[in-house]
C-alpha cells in the first residue's frame, strides 16, 4: 500500500478536525435542549399554565435557530470520508457506513419531520399530541447521536467486523456486535448527557441574564429552576460515566488512558501498585518521555483507574515494548498478505492468518522500512525500524492530558455550579445572589468547550490509528495534491466561520428580545449589556 505525502496527511486531519469540531459547537446544545424542552411542556400539559407554554416557545425559538445550523455544518462531514478519506473508506466502508445510513434515514429524516411539527403543530394538535412529537424530536435527535457514536466506537474498539484477505478490506459480520460495543453505548451515554448539561446552562445563563435585568420574571424564574434542576443531576451523571470510559480506556486502550494520566512509567514502577499519584498538572514532554512540575494527589490513580487497590497500570514506556512482538508480527502478515494477493497460495493465507490480528502493526512499520517496502527489512536494520515503529504506537501526550484536563475541571466546576444555582433556587434567593446568576451568565460557552475536549481527548488519544489497532492514520488518507488542500481547508474554514457568525447574530438576537419578540418595552437602569438594553422590570412572577 503506498504512502500518502505526510503534508496531504496532516491538511486532511487539520480539515476534518476543524469541521468536526466547529459541528460539534452545535451538537450538544441541540441534544440538551430536546429534552428541557419535553419538561416544560410536560408541566404545560399537566398543569395547563400559560407561563410554561410561553417557556416552550421561547426556548423552542432558539433551539430552532441552533438545529438548523447544527445541521448545515454536519452535512459535508460525511462527504469528507469520501473525498480525503477514501482509503479509510475502502478499508471499513461496509461496516462504518451502515450505521451512518441507519442515521440518516432513520434518525435525521425522524427529527426534521417532527421539528417541523413541533414549531408549526400548535394550533392544528392536541396538547397531548404535540407533546408527543416534541419527545420524538428529541428522541430522533438523541437516535443521530447514537448512531454517530456507534460508528465512532468501530474506530475506538473494533467490533462487529472481520479483515477479508480476498477483498483487502474489512466485512460486516455481526450488527449487535457493532451496536452493542461497550465503547459506543458508554460513549452515546456519556455525550448525550453531556449535551444536557450543555443545554441546562444555556438556558439557566439567559435566564440569570433576564433575572439580573429583571426583566421576563415570570420565565426566567422557573427556567431557571428548571435547568439548575436538570444541570445538576446531569453533570453528576457526567461526571459518574466519564468514570466509567476511563475503565473501559483502561481495558481496550491502554496507551490512550496512560497519557490521559501522563503515566510513563508503570503505577507499580517504584514497588506499590497504589504508588502512582493521580496528576493534577504535569508538563508532559513527548520528546524525552518525562513530566515536569507535577502536582497529585497520591495513591489515587490506581482505584480511581482499575477499580482496585492493586492492580498495576502500564504506562506508556512499557506498552512501547508490549508493542515490539506485534510489530514483527504485523510485518509478517502483511508480507504475507502481499504474497497471496499474487499467488492466492494455501501457505501464504496460513501465515496471514496466524498474525492476522496484528497486522495494523505492520502497517504502522511500513513508513519507517527502507523505501517504505516491508520486504527490505532485514536482522540487520530490523532492531532500529520496531525502535522507531515503537515510539509511533504512543498518541500526543501533552495534548490528551491537557485535553481530558480541561474537561474534566469544568466537569466538576459544572456541578458546583449547579448546586448552587439549584439551592438558592428553590429558596426563592436568587436575586439576592448577583455573582452567582453572573457565573451563570458567563458560563454558558463553557459545556461546548468542555465538549470540545472530550472530542479532542477521544480522537487524538486514538491516535496513530484512525482504527485502533488496524489501520494507521497516515495508510487513510486520499492523495490529493497540498494545494488542493489548502484551498478546501480554507474554504471551509471561511464557511464555517460564517455559519458561527449567524448563529452568534441570531442567538443574540432574538434573546436579546426575549420571549416577547417584537414587543418594544421602555427601558430602566443599566447600561449596555450582553444581550443588549434591559427592558421594563416585569413582577408578574412574583
Amino acid at each position: 500500500m503506498p504512502l500518502i505525502d505526510p503534508s496531504v496527511v496532516d491538511l486532511s486531519r487539520l480539515q476534518f478536525a476543524l469541521t468536526a469540531l466547529y459541528h460539534f459547537l452545535f451538537v450538544p446544545l441541540t441534544l440538551g435542549m430536546t429534552f428541557l424542552l419535553c419538561a416544560m411542556e410536560t408541566t404545560y400539559v399537566i398543569t395547563g399554565k400559560e407561563i410554561y407554554k410561553e417557556m416552550t416557545h421561547f426556548w423552542g425559538k432558539l433551539f430552532g435557530i441552533n438545529f438548523a445550523i447544527g445541521v448545515a455544518t454536519g452535512l459535508t462531514m460525511e462527504f469528507e470520508f469520501g473525498t480525503n478519506w477514501s482509503m479509510y473508506s475502502h478499508f471499513v466502508g461496509d461496516v462504518f457506513g451502515t450505521p451512518l445510513a441507519i442515521e440518516g434515514l432513520m434518525a435525521f429524516f425522524m427529527e426534521s419531520t417532527f421539528i417541523g411539527l413541533m414549531f408549526f403543530g400548535w394550533d392544528r394538535l392536541s396538547r397531548p399530541g404535540h407533546l408527543a412529537v416534541t419527545y420524538l424530536t428529541a428522541l430522533g435527535s438523541n437516535l443521530s447521536a447514537l448512531w454517530i457514536l456507534v460508528a465512532n466506537g468501530f474506530m475506538q474498539n473494533p467490533q462487529g467486523a472481520s479483515f477479508d484477505a480476498d477483498t483487502m478490506r474489512m466485512q460486516f459480520n455481526s450488527f449487535v456486535s457493532l451496536v452493542f460495543s461497550e465503547d459506543a453505548q458508554a460513549k452515546f451515554v456519556h455525550t448525550s448527557i453531556a449535551g444536557f448539561v450543555t443545554g441546562a446552562l444555556f438556558v439557566m445563563g439567559i435566564s440569570a441574564f433576564y433575572i439580573l435585568r429583571k426583566q421576563h420574571m415570570a420565565l426566567a424564574a422557573r427556567s431557571f429552576r428548571v435547568a439548575a434542576l436538570f444541570g445538576i443531576i446531569s453533570s453528576l451523571a457526567v461526571v459518574t460515566l466519564g468514570d466509567a470510559l476511563g475503565r473501559l480506556d483502561y481495558l481496550v486502550q491502554p496507551t490512550k488512558i496512560a497519557a490521559i494520566e501522563g503515566l510513563w512509567e508503570d503505577s507499580n514502577a517504584h514497588g506499590s501498585a497504589t504508588s502512582a499519584p493521580w496528576l493534577l498538572f504535569a508538563l508532559p514532554n513527548d520528546a524525552t518521555q518525562t513530566n515536569a512540575a507535577e502536582i497529585g494527589v497520591p495513591y489515587v490513580l490506581t482505584p480511581l483507574i482499575t477499580h482496585s487497590m492493586d492492580t498495576p497500570i502500564p504506562g506508556l514506556l512499557s506498552l512501547e515494548q508490549q508493542a515490539g512482538p506485534r510489530i514483527l508480527n504485523g510485518i509478517k502478515a502483511i508480507n504475507a498478505l502481499q504474497q497471496y494477493g499474487v499467488t492466492h497460495d494455501a501457505a501464504s493465507l496460513a501465515t496471514f492468518k496466524q498474525y492476522e490480528n496484528d497486522m495494523g502493526y505492520g502497517f504502522l512499520a511500513q513508513k519507517n522500512a527502507p523505501n517504505q517496502d516491508l520486504t527490505q527489512i532485514t536482522p540487520a536494520n530490523q532492531d532500529a525500524i520496531v525502535a522507531q515503529t515503537e515510539k509511533d504506537t504512543i498518541p500526543n501526550v501533552f495534548v490528551t492530558f491537557w485535553a481530558f484536563r480541561i474537561m474534566m475541571f469544568l466537569g466538576f466546576y459544572f456541578v458546583a455550579l449547579f448546586a448552587f444555582a439549584a439551592y438558592y433556587s428553590l429558596r426563592n434567593e436568587l436575586e439576592k445572589h448577583p455573582l452567582l446568576l453572573k457565573a451563570a451568565l458567563w458560563s454558558i460557552p463553557l459545556p461546548i468547550l468542555a465538549c470540545e475536549f472530550g472530542w479532542i481527548t477521544a480522537e487524538a488519544g486514538r491516535q496513530p490509528w484512525s482504527v485502533y489497532g488496524w489501520l494507521p492514520t497516515f495508510q487513510a488518507a486520499s492523495s490529493h495534491p497540498v494545494g488542493y488542500m489548502v484551498f478546501s481547508l480554507i474554504g471551509f474554514a471561511a464557511l464555517y466561520s460564517a455559519f458561527i457568525a449567524a448563529e452568534l447574530y441570531l442567538m443574540f438576537k432574538f434573546a436579546r428580545l426575549g420571549p416577547q419578540d417584537h414587543h418594544a418595552e421602555p427601558t430602566v437602569g443599566g447600561g449596555a449589556t450582553m444581550f443588549g438594553k434591559p427592558q421594563l422590570a416585569d413582577k408578574s412572577w412574583q
